[in-house]
């Protein structure tokens, strides 16, 4: 499966930002989806994850109440809302599947999206 994420940018503190992650192959329906953020100099940090027909969510707790992960299979695509974006939000935004749907084992893995925050 290919991963394509989008729809980062430059936004200011307590704004908001959707991303998408259009997937490629038929099986994404069945697959578990996650978002995860590199910031710089960190290491890459689990953000949201959402299971196959989406009736499970986890979030980390630096973004739970103020992002939203969602899917629509028949477009193939993921997404994550963010709202009240913070300075500390900044990071290039990664989407990875987990064929297990078992929102652990991410095995595939988009190019990131900038998202840059600003106070």
């Amino acid at each position: 499966v290919q991963l394509q994420a989008s729809g980062g940018g430059l936004v200011q503190a307590g704004g908001s930002l959707r991303l998408s992650c259009a997937a490629s192959g038929r099986s994404f329906s069945t697959y578990a989806m996650g978002w995860f953020r590199q910031a710089p100099g960190k290491e890459r940090e689990f953000v949201a994850g959402i299971s196959a027909i989406g009736r499970t969510t986890h979030y980390a707790d630096s973004v739970k109440g103020r992002s939203t992960i969602s899917r629509d299979n028949a477009k193939n695509t993921v997404y994550l809302q963010m709202n009240s974006l913070k300075p500390e939000d900044t990071a290039v935004y990664y989407c990875a599947a987990d064929p297990s749907n078992i929102l652990v084992r991410y095995d595939y893995w988009g190019q990131g999206t900038q998202v840059t925050v600003s106070s």
